[in-house]
């Protein structure tokens, strides 16, 4: 049983047990790493307060922003191209050729945030901590280039180890810093340190893939990368305007309290968020081999992930907007309880974005990146329009209505093109999960009408759903299991 364990979490055999495995310790690392950066980020809440956490939320987020501009779609094009090029030599070429573009976008990046951002803020309180976040930037940058190269050989076991080890880094300087120095610049320090710290040991860990790094260089790939990558950067820069417009134009608009109560519940749902990225990370070299060799294969594999997520997704939604005061206040404290609202709003965007993470990775496996460049245009012009009109007169409240309004009707888009290209369904695998979900909703209703703690409910809620499925005998289920099989599939071993 150990050797059976031991070869399933570490080797790559077929396509179905290598996305599971990769699943599996992506989910651990992200799931595991983010909870636990969770604590370090929900002591700040409170230790700072709404309006300090505010500030050193508008200057993550715009870490976040520039983060998008400065991966430009490299990775995702390096991690498809790798998984389906066999040849060593060119791997190496397009790893190396990604790289030196990657740095050059980083200088750009770095120097925004030092020169440009400080000059249009209106938070000014923010300024003094810019060159923290632009150290923040680099590290980070650098350390997901690297996690790039590990997805492509399709070894996230790698990732999972180092990306905790960078949450471990950010909680515990965290914690310490905050002892000796309750304030914004003393945990923008802590985080800067966490995140190099989980930098070098990427870097120590893919030493031998870097060492090789500066010597393939390739210049004739960097228009062919370029050129499959600017739909990337285009959707994803229209994609920002969808995700992370709302903290800015509030900080623009209301004031660094409103940025910090918003951020407060925006960082619950960004946690939840992971769970399909995860999935999509793990099933995107598949996918992009199953595209060119085995359609039939490919809308099967796709109607398993994304009726999948669905499964997480409608669970959450529903017990969550059931306790979403309770969660508010027992996680960040009564000053945070006028974000509620903005949660259980912003909780209904996970039903749409689940599947919408699934569905672009898949466009992806096809070459069809310039259709997300019009369901990100949809979705970001619509969010930040909607944002101005909303923000002024509803507050935060406004800007959670305006982000699930931009996601719906962006992902008609998305779903119309997916479906015209694949031919999958969906509702058809969902009967049971919608079945288990009213049952568990009624349940966890029931227990916070008696005041029974929320995270007692929500693993109460955990346990009941996950029963129900397994007495409905869900497919989706049975399916996981059947990995764990190894005569279940007759698909090749995989590469790596």
């Amino acid at each position: 049983m150990f050797k059976k364990i031991k070869e399933f979490l570490l080797t790559n055999r077929t396509t179905r047990q290598t996305v599971a495995k990769n699943t599996f310790w992506l989910t651990v690392s992200n799931v595991g790493g983010r909870l636990l950066r969770a604590i370090v980020i929900i002591y700040a809440a409170r230790v700072l307060g709404a309006e300090q956490w505010g500030i050193f939320s508008y200057a993550i987020t715009i870490v976040a922003v520039l983060t998008l501009f400065i991966d430009f779609g490299i990775n995702a094009i390096l991690i498809r191209e790798a998984a389906r090029t066999p040849e060593k030599q060119r791997r190496l070429e397009i790893t190396s050729t990604s790289f030196f573009l990657k740095l050059g976008l980083l200088v750009i990046g770095v120097a925004i945030v030092l020169f440009i951002v400080p000059r249009f803020t209106t938070l000014s309180a923010a300024k003094t901590i810019f060159p923290i976040v632009a150290a923040i930037l680099v590290f980070d940058t650098l350390r997901q280039f690297g996690f790039s190269i590990i997805q492509a050989t399709e070894k996230m076991e790698r990732e999972a180890g180092l990306y905790f080890l960078t949450n471990l880094g950010i909680v515990a300087f965290g914690l310490a810093f905050l002892q000796f120095s309750r304030t914004v610049e003393s945990f923008s320090y802590a985080y800067a340190i966490g995140t190099g710290i989980g930098m070098m040991a990427t870097f120590y860990a893919l030493r031998d893939s870097f060492k090789k790094v500066f010597t393939y260089f390739n210049p004739s790939l960097i228009k062919p990368i370029l050129g499959a990558c600017w739909p990337f950067a285009i959707s994803s820069l229209l994609g920002m305007f969808m995700i992370n417009t709302d903290i800015l134009v509030i900080g623009w608009l209301k004031s660094a309290t409103d940025v910090g109560i918003y951020s407060a519940a925006n960082r619950i749902i960004q946690l939840l968020y992971i769970i399909p990225s995860i999935v999509a990370a793990s099933a995107l070299p598949a996918f992009a081999r199953l595209a060119v060799k085995d359609p039939i294969k490919m809308r099967e594999a796709l109607e398993r992930v994304v009726s999948l997520v669905f499964i997480i997704a409608l669970p959450a939604a529903v017990g969550g907007i059931i306790l979403g005061q309770p969660i508010m206040a027992g996680l960040f404290g009564e000053s945070f309880s006028p974000g509620t609202i903005a949660f259980q709003v912003l909780l209904l965007t996970i039903l749409i974005d689940f599947p919408a993470v699934i569905l672009s990775s898949a466009l992806v496996a096809y070459d069809r990146q310039k259709n997300l460049i019009v369901y990100a245009a949809i979705g970001g012009g619509l969010n930040v329009l909607l944002d101005f009109l909303l923000i002024p007169r509803f507050g935060i409240a406004g800007s959670s209505v305006a982000t699930l309004i931009a996601q719906f009707v962006s992902n008609v888009y998305l779903w119309h093109t997916a479906r015209s290209l694949i031919q999958f369904e969906v509702l058809p695998h969902l009967k049971i999960a919608v079945f288990a979900t009213l049952g568990v909703g009624i349940l966890t209703a029931l227990f916070a009408a008696l005041h029974l703690h929320f995270v007692a409910i929500v693993a109460i809620a955990a346990i009941a759903y996950l029963s129900l499925l397994l007495k409905l005998r869900d497919p989706l289920l049975r399916e996981l299991f059947l990995i764990l099989r190894r005569d279940v599939s007759s698909e090749p071993t995989v590469r790596g």
